[in-house]
């Protein structure tokens, strides 16, 4: 029979993905021999079954069937029930969305463009490579990251250092030094040795996940060596994080045809555990024993110590580090928009890298949702698409994005008609 009919896009559409849904493990290839075998009078380019089966996100781009057609990947997120909101602002509260979506901040009042709705220092930092750096060489504070314009006396040394065990840590002041001992002895070069060479790893590889782990990890262990708390008030900030594991997230990267480096993710573990629970020599062995004294919760060993509990820590600092690399309570409760209506910034003089203050940018109805930005907003719809996908996120269906893909759609039917006709006088030729 002569394959002389050129289908409309519905028709086509409709059979594919019923083949599709029928055929799971097909590619494009087999699809479209499926498609005219059911229907011997048309005349479809197997280009045309791609572009169907891809826009229903039924296959990757080299054609070969997605994975979310048998398993849709996002990240999971539960919330905090003993975050007080009130702490940091009466305007906002928390809302669970749903499984998918998770928790999101929406505005209690009327909120007016410009408003300052609330400044968080970090749980955690782990600042950008430079200001790291500055750390290193005692020119930056060790906790919040304060540059150190001129000398002063109220600076303070790191109180474990010596001639023989040194530890470049400095701090602007006893206060910081007193708050640092959150965090700061189980990543001590004097204290913990052993914790070396995982953050030397860290900044050779210009990996803030890892980093910002390391931080966090080492203020959890701290925590438990104090009452239970003070243990449960940090756990709870880290279990309520938003969390897709590397594992997790190299299917996604797949989409992309990227593939995983699991070779670093295993040396940064056993670099992790000889951090914070294997030193290696005995005398480093000693030195963390001074530190941690009391047992360490099952729980905790249970979400650090297990090769794939470290790699959902290290997915979950990349899904909730500020661009700067702080990790804030509250500001991680932020979802997505390619328009948000608030904006991040770092205003507060003495604290500037650290502290940050969250800003209306538009008028904000009670009852909205606060919302900023994932991706560079200057990208194009398919950069910012492909953005989001890597960490599981759906399609982001705001009102830029919605009428930027009507454009796009619209520009592809041109395209696709195209298409048509070549199809058409191919078959009429008897050459398709």
């Amino acid at each position: 029979m002569s394959r002389n009919v050129i289908p409309t896009e519905d028709e086509v559409r409709k059979a594919a993905i019923e083949l599709k849904k029928s055929n799971p493990a097909s590619g494009v290839a087999k699809i479209q021999s499926l498609l005219l075998d059911a229907n011997p009078s048309w005349a479809v380019s197997e280009k045309r079954v791609r572009k169907i089966l891809q826009s229903e996100g039924l296959v990757r781009s080299d054609g070969t069937p997605s994975s979310h057609t048998t398993n849709i990947i996002h990240p999971a997120s539960r919330l905090n029930k003993s975050l007080d909101v009130d702490k940091w602002t009466s305007q906002v509260e928390v809302k669970y969305f749903d499984a998918i979506k998770g928790k999101g901040l929406v505005a209690k009042e009327k909120i007016a463009k410009g408003d300052v709705l609330w400044k968080e220092d970090p749980f955690i930092l782990a600042p950008e490579w430079e200001l790291y750096d500055l750390q290193n060489s005692s020119e930056a504070c060790a906790l919040c990251a304060t540059i150190f314009r001129e000398h002063s006396p109220l600076h303070i040394s790191c109180e474990a250092s010596t001639t023989a065990t040194p530890c470049t840590a400095r701090y602007c002041n006893r206060l910081c030094r007193a708050q640092a001992d959150r965090v700061h002895p189980l990543l001590c070069a004097a204290r913990n040795p052993a914790s070396v060479p995982l953050l030397a790893f860290a900044r050779n590889a210009q990996w803030m996940a890892l980093h910002a782990l390391a931080q966090c990890t080492s203020r959890l262990l701290m925590a438990s060596q104090k009452d239970a708390a003070t243990f449960d008030l940090d756990w709870e900030v880290v279990q309520g994080l938003a969390e897709l594991g590397m594992e997790e997230r190299a299917q996604c990267l797949r989409e992309q045809g990227l593939e995983p480096d699991r070779e670093n993710w295993r040396k940064a573990f056993e670099l992790y555990l000889q951090a914070f629970k294997e030193p290696r020599t005995p005398a480093e062995q000693k030195k963390l024993a001074r530190i941690l004294k009391k047992s360490i919760p099952e729980d905790l060993q249970k979400d650090t110590f297990e090769y794939q509990a470290f790699l959902r820590g290290l997915g979950r600092m990349s899904l909730n580090l500020e661009a700067h690399g702080g990790l804030y309570r509250l500001h991680s409760h932020l979802n997505h928009c390619c328009t948000p209506n608030v904006s991040i910034r770092h205003l507060d003089q003495r604290t500037a890298l650290a502290r940050i203050t969250v800003i209306a940018k538009e008028g904000i109805e009670a009852g909205q949702e606060l919302l900023i930005t994932y991706t560079n907003p200057q990208s194009n719809l398919r950069d910012r698409r492909r953005r989001l996908s890597e960490w599981g996120f759906g399609p982001c269906r705001c009102d830029r994005c919605v009428a930027e893909e009507k454009v796009w759609k619209d520009s592809d039917k041109n395209t696709q008609d195209a298409d048509d006709l070549v199809d058409q006088l191919k078959a009429g030729l008897g050459v398709l």
